[in-house]
């Protein structure tokens, strides 16, 4: 994908979008995220869940999934230690855990190599992993699969382009929280595919 792609459909400043385009090309390599329909759906949705590129860590404290045994949070503190990272929020013990076997990365004893509190502050390894983290995600939910059922010539906030976008949402979101905001990038990304 272009510099400009990447930038206008996730929203981006310029330099937030050059300094993830790199990555971004080589996590949509690794996950067969390589359609303009997959391309503009990953873009849009990981530009909602970093506002732009900009958000590699989440900014709450992480104190609402303390306990979540659900998440693999048993330890005190896990909350936070364990708390979103990477450019799609990856959160709790389990994730880190499952992603850091993926990817043959320590992320249990090294949780901030998914992401630094913003892009400006992530080093190389952190701005590689937020991107990938993203991808491996993605690729878990099938989200190719979903994209792959949106015709992107067609009207993104209508009939089943909408029904698709909006199941792709709550697998990433759980909810349709942002929908608007999602379904906006898409339409501004959609004149750059």
């Amino acid at each position: 994908m272009t510099l400009g792609q990447v930038k206008e459909t996730t929203c981006a400043a310029t330099p937030c979008a050059d300094k993830f385009l790199p990555y971004i090309n080589d996590t949509c390599d690794k996950y067969g995220i390589n359609t303009p329909a997959r391309q503009l759906c990953f873009l849009a949705q990981v530009g909602h869940e970093s506002a732009g590129l900009f958000y590699t860590e989440e900014l709450a404290s992480g104190d609402a999934y303390e306990n979540r045994k659900d998440l693999g949070n048993t330890q005190p503190g896990d909350g936070r230690k364990y708390k979103g990272r990477g450019l799609i929020q990856i959160t709790g013990r389990n994730n880190y855990k499952t992603i850091g076997d993926s990817f043959g990365v320590d992320f249990i004893n090294n949780p901030t190599l998914l992401g630094a509190k913003n892009a400006n502050l992530c080093s190389p390894d952190q701005l590689k992993y937020a991107a990938m983290s993203a991808g491996w995600f993605w690729n878990s939910r099938k989200l190719n699969d979903i994209a792959d059922k949106i015709d992107i010539k067609k009207p993104i906030d209508q009939g089943d382009n909408l029904t698709h976008y909006i199941e792709m949402t709550k697998k990433i979101n759980g909810g349709t929280n942002g929908l608007a905001d999602r379904v906006n990038r898409f339409k501004i990304g959609a004149k750059f595919f």
